[in-house]
């Protein structure tokens, strides 16, 4: 598994064979159907692995926090969570990302239930946050999440641990997701000047 996803990563969907697969993991083409039906079989168990690790890093970072935590220090241990576990299993979580737009519909459908569960992990503890007015009422909490996540999911292409902390990276993704990118000088003073709102913008692009 650890093979195909190194070469799902690398190569996507339909341009990698069992045989490379077998190559790569130093066995007999052949010996791959002791384990694997199929190179779809092998792919979802990758998808599978992919999300769940992740999803279990998460979950650990939020249990660990003790009784009585805020809203915000259960979403930012999530984060720590998710960045860990995608920097941890690189190969699987990116392979997830990168060929899941690839892949038959059929894989999608036995893959989604796994997806979903880890959405709805993040809605049901960002919508808790909502409710009890630890997080902007003006915010959507379902584009939150997408937002938050899809970002997080795309650190593990371009941040190199070995030039910088994974620590420092996650404070300062929760700086950005807490506190905004706007000066205080600006926030103090209102909207900037020239800045189209955005009801405006959309009511444009939407034709």
């Amino acid at each position: 598994m650890t093979a195909a996803a190194r070469l799902f990563r690398s190569q996507g969907y339909a341009a990698t064979t069992l045989r490379q697969i077998a190559a790569a993991a130093g066995i007999q083409a052949g010996s791959i159907y002791y384990h694997f039906a199929s190179k779809d079989e092998i792919l979802l168990h990758v998808l599978d692995a992919g999300i769940n690790r992740v999803f279990e890093a998460v979950r650990s970072r939020v249990g660990s926090l003790p009784p009585g935590a805020s809203h915000r220090d259960r979403i930012q241990a999530a984060i720590a969570g998710h960045l860990f576990g995608l920097l941890r299993h690189g190969d699987f979580t990116s392979a997830s990302i990168r060929v899941y737009g690839q892949i038959p519909d059929a894989l999608k459908r036995r893959h989604r239930a796994v997806r979903k569960e880890y959405s709805q992990y993040w809605d049901e503890m960002i919508a808790a946050a909502h409710a009890a007015g630890e997080i902007r009422h003006d915010v959507s909490p379902k584009i939150m999440r997408l937002y938050l996540v899809g970002s997080l999911n795309w650190t593990v292409e371009w941040f190199n641990p070995r030039r910088g902390r994974a620590d420092d990276l996650v404070e300062n993704i929760c700086r950005v997701v807490f506190g905004g990118i706007e000066a205080p000088h600006i926030l103090a003073c209102g909207k900037p000047p020239g800045l189209t709102d955005i009801h405006a913008v959309t009511s444009v692009i939407g034709g």
